[in-house]
């Protein structure tokens, strides 16, 4: 056992050193950079009223930060197959902190989850693999790392520049002391992570304190995350996901990776897929599999909520996690108070 950990350890030191290498080596075009910089800045003093001067002053101040583009490359919910991405978020750790925080926050938590009509073990279960209950909200300042994939990362380029556009509207709208703001290496922000666009669209002042704080108002956050899933349609009370087995008389391919609902429960049952729902024959899934082990699938069908957490993060990996993750919080304040939450 000591000389495997051992090795895993040198295998993590090896490429941690070959990404940092690695980062160093991505080529930043700087001519590209101010052109795209120059073009943004025309077109935010057009559209949106910012002052050339100080715009540029900002954005000038911004770092392009290779790491960024290293790590934009390379998203865990793309190169960690399931049975080591669960174990990032599904550990007694991260459950146990759920267990606390819902314990020291049991009015507001329960009181949002009503209003809203969203779950309140779902709620916990996005801010702890987000942020991990408002503890890990990111190293990178936002304003550095929207820069970075809006002027040197050419294949969302567009993508980034909305973003960036939208995080100094967030900034003007909420105060200047946003710019300064620390987050994820894509720009998302404060205890749930939401990109500027979210943030725009989706923050929630619940408090009535004049500002949508994502960052330490845990009245703002909850109810912001809340008003995420209600906004994408979440059904209150209604099943996640059911673990599935696929019949040896299975028809078909094996299942793909695929965010939508493009089949039924009775069309699963009828392909030989076997879980349990009761749900109605003709109500939306998905079906997916993914890796158990090394050398076997797990085979989970999605319904509607299900599909509603993939609105949040576009991976089945991570709304699988979060499902987990948040019967896992459930359980275990359910047995500190020795009986159900209603």
């Amino acid at each position: 056992m000591r000389s495997s950990h051992t090795a895993r350890l040198v295998a993590c030191s090896l490429a941690l050193l070959c990404r940092a290498g690695a980062a160093q080596d991505i080529a930043i075009d700087t001519g590209a950079v101010e052109t795209a910089r120059g073009a943004f800045v025309d077109r935010m003093v057009a559209e949106h009223g910012f002052d050339r001067a100080e715009l540029t002053a900002t954005l000038a101040s911004a770092e392009i930060n290779r790491d960024v583009l290293q790590a934009i490359s390379r998203p865990a919910e793309r190169v960690v197959p399931w049975y080591e991405y669960r174990k990032i978020f599904l550990t007694p750790t991260r459950i146990d902190a759920g267990v606390q925080f819902w314990r020291d926050n049991a009015a507001l938590i329960e009181a949002t989850a009503r209003e809203r009509k969203v779950e309140p073990e779902l709620l916990l279960a996005i801010v702890g693999i987000e942020s991990l209950f408002g503890q890990r909200m990111g190293r990178y300042r936002v304003l550095d790392s929207l820069s970075t994939l809006a002027f040197a990362y050419p294949p969302r380029a567009r993508f980034f520049g909305s973003e960036l556009e939208a995080f100094l509207l967030v900034s003007r709208e909420e105060g200047a002391q946003v710019l300064d703001a620390l987050g994820s290496y894509a720009g998302a922000m404060g205890a749930g992570q939401f990109i500027p666009s979210s943030f725009r669209a989706y923050a929630v002042d619940a408090d009535a304190d004049g500002r949508r704080d994502l960052w330490g108002d845990w009245a703002d956050i909850l109810a912001s995350v809340a008003n995420y899933f209600q906004s994408h349609g979440w059904q209150s009370g209604e099943p996640i996901a059911a673990p599935a087995m696929r019949r040896a008389d299975a028809s078909g391919a094996e299942p793909k990776e695929s965010l939508e609902l493009n089949e039924t429960v009775g069309s699963l049952t009828s392909l030989g897929y076997v879980f349990t729902t009761e749900l109605p024959a003709e109500s939306k899934a998905l079906v997916f599999a993914l890796e158990h082990d090394e050398d076997s699938p797990e085979y989970w069908v999605g319904f509607h909520n299900f599909y509603v957490i993939t609105r949040y993060n576009r991976s089945v990996k991570y709304a699988l996690a979060a499902y987990q993750l948040s019967m896992a919080i459930r359980e275990g304040y359910e047995r500190t108070l020795g009986g159900t939450v209603q």
